[in-house]
């Protein structure tokens, strides 16, 4: 496992942004398309649809794992 570190960070945070250089600093940003290198659209449509079926399974005791991949 690859560690990289982000100044000034010690988490990495789910938020909605649709311009990673201006809006992100470590943080990852669904996205319900891409609309080219660094930029996504609806952002916030696809947190709410990301937060609405996390939350379901940690109610339910289902297990979450985040797997990034390049």
């Amino acid at each position: 496992m690859e560690v990289i570190d982000v100044k000034n960070r010690k988490l990495i945070l789910f938020h909605p942004a649709n311009n990673a250089l201006r809006e992100l600093n470590g943080c990852i940003a669904p996205v319900t398309k891409c609309g080219g290198p660094g930029l996504g659209l609806q952002s916030r449509k696809a947190f709410t649809k990301l937060k609405r079926l996390v939350y379901r399974a940690l109610n339910s005791t289902e297990k979450v794992k985040l797997i990034v991949q390049s």
